[in-house]
């Protein structure tokens, strides 16, 4: 079958509807919010397609049920499971014959295939011909990619078809020919080594796709989902997010920071009136005899926001630690007035790190390198976090200030320092916790959340998600 065709009789499914229901359970499975209507609007979408056009279907599809571009990449991913572009090897064979198809060969010459492979690979890009790539993407799996697995049933790798060629090892050629004589070292080798390096990813990444094709075709598309597809970025628990992961949690932090400045302006300008006008509630009194039957207020003042920013930085929740310094960026960023405080068993300020437009790595290296968080062991000590805090910046937090609290409140068997936390609580004008922890461990070894509880609203707050729930619900009081 060809590349731009639509399978539609595979073992996902008997026809178009089941493979349709099927991709949208997969989509809603995965977190994409799809709706009933959402889901008719792109059954409706492919009646005016050409089916026979793959590309014409993804967008189809693409444009009724994605509403963010952050869940795109989790689209594409289960769109090429559900509707594949082939079926079977999509070539025939494994060794190139004399018009540049591969025919299955014998194991001992594998070593005479690879290295065809390679001479083809280096052709391929150098001549940018995406196509092509794909195609031999998919021919490189066939020959180097399978291994037997269980009696009846095959595996595939990624790794066996990458560690086979080596494209990386390419680089050095690649570079001759692109350059052709050209000044090594300057301007011209970082263009071509940059575009080079794109290419190798593409392959890289056509070669993971095929693979993932191929085992959902043995084991079918759902269960395959279950791994190769990433959680979307609202979804990836703090605690286990990876440096990629906290790149794209920033794109969602800032927006949601300026939400959470707007919801604690708004929620002072709603719950207050401003004082009573006297003089004007007297003069509307003359109308009806000098009985004040309207009384008049003078217009509540808009606040500006402040906040203190109290986080635990200790090792035992490094990766959520690092979700704060980007959440403190943020909220410095909307803000009148913002200081950040960071702790392991003792507390040190740290405000002067989150400049305008500064660096999230600038800030954890100085983090690292200036800030007075440990006093004796380097293991966390929440009271006596609280305890230093409390004496060494009683004026900190005012009746005009917001109190935020991030940490897993695991103390280490330590005094939790409560009568300090209650009362740097009692001086603020609102005062949340918001904790990386499933709520089911709060109760758990050395936690003290259920403790903390007493004294201040927790919240779990594991992901964005959660996060975004906390802004945009109700503020627990």
């Amino acid at each position: 079958m060809g590349e731009e065709a639509v399978e539609t009789s595979s073992a996902g499914g008997s026809g178009l509807v089941d493979r349709h229901v099927a991709f949208v359970g997969a989509l809603r499975t995965a977190g994409l919010p799809v709706s009933m209507a959402e889901s008719l609007d792109a059954s409706r979408a492919a009646t005016a397609i050409d089916l026979l056009n793959r590309e014409q279907l993804r967008a189809a599809y693409a444009a009724a049920v994605v509403k963010r571009a952050a869940h795109r990449a989790t689209f594409d991913r289960l769109f090429d499971l559900w509707w594949p572009p082939a079926i079977g090897d999509g070539e025939s064979g494994y060794a190139e014959d004399g018009e540049g198809e591969l025919q299955e060969v014998d194991p001992a010459d594998l070593d005479q295939v690879r290295g065809a492979l390679r001479d083809r690979l280096r052709d391929v890009l150098l001549s940018g011909d995406d196509e092509a790539l794909r195609r031999l993407a998919r021919e490189s799996v066939n020959g180097l990619g399978r291994a037997d697995g269980q009696p009846g049933r095959q595996s595939w790798f990624t790794y066996r078809v990458l560690r086979a060629l080596n494209p990386e090892t390419l680089m050095a050629s690649l570079l001759e020919a692109v350059l052709n004589g050209q000044e090594r070292g300057g301007l011209a080798e970082r263009v071509a080594r940059q575009m080079l390096t794109e290419r190798i990813k593409q392959f890289e990444e056509m070669v993971e796709a095929e693979v993932r094709r191929r085992l959902a075709e043995d084991r079918g598309a759902e269960a395959i989902a279950k791994t190769a597809v990433k959680p979307l970025v609202e979804q990836v628990e703090f605690l286990r997010a990876s440096r990629e992961d906290l790149a794209n949690l920033r794109r969602e932090v800032y927006p949601l920071a300026r939400r959470l400045a707007t919801r604690l302006t708004a929620k002072r300008r709603i719950g207050q009136r401003g004082r009573l006008d006297v003089r004007r509630t007297v003069r509307a009194s003359l109308s009806s005899g000098g009985v004040p039957l309207t009384t008049i207020f003078r217009p509540h003042k808009p606040h500006k926001p402040e906040l203190v920013v109290l986080c635990d930085v200790s090792g035992s929740v490094a990766a959520f630690a690092h979700f704060t310094i980007l959440l403190a960026f943020a909220l410095r960023e909307q803000f009148a007035k913002v200081r950040v405080f960071a702790f392991v068993d003792t507390t040190d300020e740290v405000t002067d790190f989150f400049a305008r437009g500064g660096d999230v790595v600038d800030a954890l290296a100085r983090m690292s390198a200036e800030a007075d968080v440990v006093w004796y062991d380097g293991h966390s000590d929440y009271g006596h976090a609280f305890e230093v805090f409390a004496q060494k910046w009683p004026d900190a937090v005012t009746p005009k200030t917001s109190l935020l609290v991030l940490g897993d409140a695991r103390t280490n068997y330590r005094a939790p320092g409560l009568a300090a936390l209650r009362s740097i609580v009692r001086q603020a004008r609102y005062a949340f916790w918001l904790n990386p922890e499933p709520r089911q461990y709060w109760a758990s070894g050395d936690s003290a959340a259920v403790t903390y509880t007493e004294i201040l609203p927790m919240l779990e707050c594991r992901n964005v998600r959660q996060l975004q729930e906390f802004i945009e619900g109700p503020l627990p009081v």
